[in-house]
């Protein structure tokens, strides 16, 4: 039977920066579940705290407050070689192309990479020829538009099995068609099974989701937890 549990799980998230004029709260009691398999939308404008989020979903930050479950497990409660283990299977994505990518190497060889360096066994060389990149696996990625570049940067993921795609904006910086190029791929990657959480207020990615988690100045306001699920404010003891 498949595992229907949220991939993740926030309950009571608040997060606080410190800054030299005092605390700014960037999340104030989130709760969010993000179902697996399926493209989910962190929607809201700048400041409302999608992008904080999205990097405690990655667990590149940790929360000031609340509980963030990881397949059902505290990630409070993971030792330092888990969060490691479980970060190669997360990939983050950024909002600037050219900061996903090895600039040195050529298309093909930033696929394979990505998979050497999660333990991947080597990419598929069709990958490129199925998912939007035909003939390119020779050229720099120079030579590719910006939309192609977050293209590839997603494709890496498919090339590293990550389970999770986390993308920061993935198309403000990009043309409407390149930013097309960039939607079709993430709608590819939960075809193939990944689990792809978006930050972004574009509306061209809020058109084809099927789950929009609306963000306001730090707070869930359309779109969080179930109603009936537990919510759990403990303090996580990192």
């Amino acid at each position: 039977m498949a595992d229907t549990r949220p991939v993740f799980a926030v309950r009571g998230v608040r997060h606080n920066y410190r800054t030299p004029s005092g605390s700014v709260t960037a999340l104030d009691g989130v709760d969010v579940d993000v179902p697996p398999g399926e493209l989910t939308v962190l929607a809201g404008p700048s400041g409302s705290g999608k992008s904080t989020l999205l990097r405690i979903l990655g667990l590149v930050e940790r929360p000031t407050a609340g509980r963030v479950e990881l397949h059902g497990r505290q990630t409070a409660r993971l030792s330092d070689r888990e969060r490691r283990t479980h970060r190669r299977r997360i990939q983050l994505v950024f909002q600037e192309p050219t900061h996903n990518l090895l600039g040195y190497l050529t298309v093909a060889d930033n696929l394979r990479a990505a998979a050497q360096l999660a333990g991947a066994p080597a990419p598929d060389p069709g990958l490129l020829d199925r998912l939007g990149l035909p003939g390119t696996a020779r050229w720099s990625t120079t030579a590719l538009s910006g939309g192609q570049q977050q293209r590839l940067a997603l494709l890496t993921a498919l090339a590293a099995r990550v389970e999770v795609v986390l993308a920061d904006e993935p198309t403000s910086q990009l043309d409407e068609a390149s930013g097309q190029l960039v939607v079709q791929t993430l709608l590819d990657l939960v075809r193939l099974g990944v689990t792809v959480v978006v930050a972004s207020h574009d509306q061209a990615v809020l058109d084809v989701a099927p789950r929009v988690v609306r963000l306001l100045d730090g707070r869930v306001v359309a779109g969080g937890a179930a109603p009936d699920a537990e919510v759990d404010v403990a303090v996580e003891s990192w």
